[in-house]
C-alpha cells in the first residue's frame, strides 16, 4: 500500500488520501484523473483495468483502489 499511496502522491499532490473523503463521490477525483491513474497503475503493478473495472467503487479510496490491484494480480 505504501507504493500506491507514494505513487498517488506524485500524481495529485496536496490532496490528503488519509482524511476519510470518498475520492470519486466527493469530488477529488475526476474522470480524467481516474484514466490517467489506470495507466500508471497498469505499468506500476502489472495489472490490467479494464472498462470493467471502472466504477467508483474500486476508486473511492486507498484501499479499494489496493484491493483492486490485489483482485488484479499486482
Amino acid at each position: 500500500m505504501d507504493r500506491l499511496e507514494k505513487i498517488m502522491t506524485q500524481l495529485f499532490p496536496g490532496v490528503d488520501f488519509n482524511d476519510g473523503r470518498a475520492l470519486i463521490d466527493d469530488g477529488v477525483l475526476t474522470s480524467l484523473d481516474i484514466v490517467m491513474l489506470v495507466g500508471e497503475l497498469n505499468d506500476a503493478f502489472s495489472v490490467s483495468i479494464t472498462v470493467d473495472d471502472l466504477v467508483p467503487e474500486n476508486f473511492n479510496s486507498l484501499s479499494a483502489i489496493n484491493e483492486l490491484i490485489v483482485r488484479l494480480g499486482g
